[in-house]
């Protein structure tokens, strides 16, 4: 799902440098309770070395075929959309970065988050590799022409609103990997985006709990940074070359979809956080608020139709392989 980013002129109030300041606190709590929750885990204990070995090239290996990979074809799309987002790091922690900055308890989550992403990355790409799921040499250079191009987040211009983005990206995000490693057919693949995805939750859970103390503290901004998020919202690999053809592939195959994205991302996210049950709101908060309500139907509607003809297309496949088999 990739809709075109609406740039609208921040209402007056509370200023980010304000905010980033009053929301300090809560920060630091937030990062004493993740530091509590999050686990040590390896990644190298998930990858299966011993399945690796030399490709063609300058140590006169086996050249890569599709028939070498264990993962579904639908998986293979997943995991290198995933691994793709992955390796935009650097541009995500210089956006951070440059938003909360590099000191205090800001800082010092920025850079463990940073920490923590980079696994992730360094997992999936030595898991791909070691079992010859994906062509390197395609890899490789979908990896150049994707970082080359850099990112700009469309929140970069807000604090609240890049707070609220990645309250529910992260979400996303965690729901993606999981949903790929239960189609993946490689239960080491299941097990190692399994560790992944808890990561991301932990993301999520940091980033909600910061948009909820945001809500309190300036809920009118808070209210039309998260109407502009939801309505906004696209996943940051959306620069990935060929990302429409992959999505589309990703949303059939039931990996992340319109209904996912509504049932599983939005509406956990924003119950939590009340925020359609915020008393009070003044004029642009209202509005707010009233915009998210009408997107939402809207959004359910437009998922409701795509769970019909995605029904539909799934039983014109069934039932042409099964023709095949007669």
């Amino acid at each position: 799902m990739t809709i075109a980013p609406v740039q609208r002129t921040a209402t007056p109030g509370w200023t980010d440098a304000r905010l980033i300041l009053e929301l300090e606190a809560v920060v630091e709590t937030e990062l004493d309770r993740h530091l509590k929750a999050a686990k040590e885990w390896m990644p190298h204990e998930y990858v299966p070395w011993s399945q690796g070995r030399d490709f063609d090239g300058v140590l006169g290996g086996e050249a890569w075929s599709l028939d070498q990979s264990k993962v579904t074809p639908l998986a293979r799309v997943s995991l290198v959309v995933n691994l793709l987002t992955e390796d935009n790091l650097p541009s995500y922690h210089h956006e951070i970065a440059s938003m909360f900055g590099r000191e205090g308890a800001w800082g010092t989550w920025v850079h463990r988050w940073t920490a923590e992403e980079g696994r992730h990355g360094i997992a999936i790409r030595d898991y791909l590799l070691a079992t010859r799921a994906v062509d390197p040499v395609e890899l490789e250079r979908a990896r150049m022409s994707h970082m080359s191009e850099g990112f700009e987040s469309d929140n970069a211009h807000s604090m609240l609103q890049s707070v609220a983005y990645v309250a529910f990206q992260e979400l996303a995000t965690r729901i993606a990997h999981r949903n790929t490693g239960h189609h993946s057919g490689d239960p080491l693949c299941d097990q190692l985006l399994a560790k992944i995805a808890n990561d991301e939750n932990l993301h999520m859970v940091f980033y909600r709990n910061l948009l909820k103390a945001a809500l309190e503290i300036a809920p009118d901004q808070a209210m039309r940074a998260i109407a502009d998020v939801v309505t906004d919202f696209r996943m940051p690999g959306h620069g990935i070359p060929g990302f429409e053809r992959a999505a589309a592939q990703i949303a059939i195959g039931g990996i992340y979809n319109l209904r996912i994205h509504h049932d599983d991302v939005l509406q956990p996210v924003l119950r939590k956080l009340k925020v359609m049950e915020v008393t009070g709101l003044g004029p642009v908060g209202q509005q707010a608020q009233d915009e998210l309500g009408v997107f939402l139907d809207g959004l359910d509607s437009q998922a409701t139709k795509f769970d019909e003809r995605q029904a539909a297309l799934l039983a014109r496949r069934a039932a042409a392989a099964a023709a095949k088999q007669q």
